[in-house]
């Protein structure tokens, strides 16, 4: 396992600078296709939906359309349900359990609720297998004003008419053993901190609100994914990555403190879902579908129970 002594980029206890992030940039290498893989998935649904591009990032020699999806006969008398996949493009399943929901699941919707879903916010790093951006820059701590993020800012411009409207939001993530063995070292090294290993939960839990917990709403998507997968459990502490459970399978954040994209609208329901890609017990079938049930639990519970 790496440490941030040992990280290959860096001088130790020293944050890196622009010599540092475009070391770091030249190492990284296409692994697999945006357009390929979900442009065209994206595509293959415009007979069922509308879309279109939401914005557009330029990192040279490229370029990456961010595409939108969006129901087709749009009320504005029905609560909106937001969707997000891919904020971190290395997680495979958040992007492409957005597209099994939209595939699969959206048409039981129809007329209920509108639904936004935007599938793949991070391409770039998608691409790369990859957390961060392009500037060593994470997407999901940088959903705020200003945002040095060219992802975040895109999908912040996206909603920000629509953020008082919002039901529910659900932003689909992975935790993966690749978070311990490269990521967290790799943060500590672009900071200049010591690495302080932790543990990988193994199975899927999800991480509320700590502002606006909903524990009723978070379990029943708990509820909904251990018909597909397996329930991460507390480690030894009763923690999950570091955090207090407080029911099981479920953590809390500050959503909106830490800049995440789950706190991006002021929707009453939001969750982050983070599947383990990694367990033997689970498949990449099991992840996309796991990701789809949390989706359809999320909106079936908010249906159910709308806010007063």
């Amino acid at each position: 396992m790496l440490s941030s002594s040992t990280y290959p980029i860096g001088t130790p206890g020293q944050p890196w600078g622009d010599t540092e992030r475009a070391e770091w940039r030249a190492r990284q290498v296409r692994r697999r296709s945006y357009v390929d893989e979900v442009a065209r998935a994206i595509d293959r649904l415009r007979d069922r939906f509308d879309i279109a591009p939401y914005g557009q990032l330029d990192y040279p020699p490229e370029q990456f359309e961010l595409f939108a999806v969006r129901s087709r006969d749009w009320n504005h008398a029905l609560p909106i349900v937001l969707v997000t996949g891919g904020v971190h493009g290395y997680e495979t399943s958040g992007v492409h359990g957005a597209l099994r929901f939209l595939d699969r699941h959206a048409q039981d919707y129809a007329g209920r609720v509108n639904l936004l879903v935007a599938p793949c916010v991070s391409p770039w790093a998608y691409e790369r297998i990859h957390r961060w951006n392009p500037l060593a820059l994470d997407p999901n701590r940088s959903f705020r004003d200003d945002s040095p993020a060219a992802e975040s800012a895109a999908l912040l411009r996206l909603v920000a008419p629509l953020r008082d409207a919002v039901l529910v939001h659900i932003d689909l993530h992975e935790t993966t053993d690749s978070d311990e063995t490269e990521f967290r070292p790799a943060l500590a090294a672009r900071d200049g901190a010591p690495f302080e290993p932790g543990t990988i939960p193994d199975g899927f839990y999800v991480v509320g609100d700590s502002d606006n917990p909903q524990p009723a709403f978070q379990q029943a998507l708990i509820a909904a994914v251990a018909k597909v997968t397996h329930i991460a459990p507390a480690d030894a502490k009763g923690e999950i990555i570091g955090s207090p459970v407080v029911a099981p399978g479920v953590i809390n954040y500050p959503l909106k403190q830490l800049g995440l994209c789950a706190g991006i609208t002021n929707a009453p329901y939001t969750s982050t879902t983070e599947v383990y890609p990694d367990s033997p017990r689970a498949t990449p079938e099991q992840c996309n579908a796991a990701q789809a049930a949390a989706v359809c639990a999320a909106i079936d519970f908010a249906l159910a129970h709308p806010p007063r």
